[in-house]
C-alpha cells in the first residue's frame, strides 16, 4: 500500500511510542530542577501529546474543521497537513510542509542538546557559561524548544497545539526573566555586561550560522 493511501489515525501504540521517546528527550535535556521548570516542562509534553495524539491517533483538527467549519480536509495521512490543503499546494506543499518543519525540529533538538551540555559543564565547573553557544545568545536551549515546537505546527498544526504553542513561549520567557534575575545576582556586574553584548533568544542574523556551528 502506498503512503498516500494510508488512512489517519488509530496507530495508537505508535501514538505511546512517540510520546515516550518525546518525554525522554524533554525530561533529559531540560532536566527541571524547580516547580516553575517542572511546570513548564509540563506544558511541552501536554503539547506533544496533543500532537502525536492527532497525528497518529484521532485527527480532532481535521473532524472539526471538516465537520463543523464545512472545510474539505481528505482524511489520510500524506493529505491531511493542512496547511498544504488549506493555501490548496497539494502534495508538494505538503512534502516542503514536512521538510521545513521537520528541519526546524532538528536545528531546535541540537540546541537542546549542546546548550544542556555547555550548562552540565560550567555547573560542575561553578563558572558562569558564557561560550559556545552562550557567546549569540543567553537562553539557547529555550529557543531550540520554541525551534522544535514552531517546526511542529509548520509540519502537523493542530488547534490544541497552536493554543499551547504562546502560552508556553511566554511561559519561557517569564522563566528566563527570573533565571536572569537570579544570575545577576550570583554574577553581579559580570553578567550585567555578558547581558548587554548578547541576546535572549535569537542572535543576530550574522551569527545564525555560527550558532550552528560544530565545537
Amino acid at each position: 500500500m502506498e503512503m498516500s493511501n494510508m488512512p489517519l489515525g488509530g496507530h495508537w501504540v505508535l501514538v505511546i511510542i512517540m510520546i515516550i521517546l518525546a518525554t525522554w528527550v524533554i525530561y533529559r535535556y531540560l532536566a527541571p530542577q524547580n516547580a516553575k521548570e517542572w511546570r513548564n516542562a509540563g506544558l511541552i509534553q501536554g503539547f506533544i501529546i496533543a500532537l502525536y495524539a492527532e497525528m497518529y491517533g484521532f485527527p480532532l483538527t481535521i473532524y472539526l474543521l471538516t465537520g463543523f467549519f464545512g472545510l474539505e480536509i481528505p482524511w489520510l495521512h500524506m493529505r491531511g497537513h493542512l496547511w498544504s490543503t488549506l493555501l490548496g499546494l497539494g502534495d508538494v506543499g505538503a512534502m516542503i510542509e514536512m521538510i521545513i518543519g521537520l528541519g526546524l525540529v532538528i536545528l531546535g533538538l541540537l540546541l537542546l542538546a549542546r546548550g544542556w551540555s555547555q550548562v552540565y559543564k560550567a555547573q560542575k565547573e561553578n563558572r558562569l557559561v558564557t561560550d559556545g553557544l552562550y557567546t549569540y545568545v543567553r537562553h539557547p536551549q529555550y529557543t531550540g524548544i520554541f525551534l522544535i515546537l514552531f517546526g511542529q505546527l509548520v509540519h502537523w498544526p493542530t488547534i490544541l497545539t497552536l493554543l499551547l504553542f504562546p502560552v508556553i513561549v511566554v511561559a519561557y520567557i517569564y522563566l528566563a526573566r527570573q533565571e536572569e534575575s537570579a544570575m545577576r545576582k550570583a554574577f553581579g556586574q559580570k553578567y550585567v555586561e555578558y547581558m548587554k553584548r548578547t541576546r535572549m533568544f535569537f542572535p543576530e542574523i550574522k551569527n545564525w550560522k555560527l550558532l550552528f556551528k560544530k565545537g
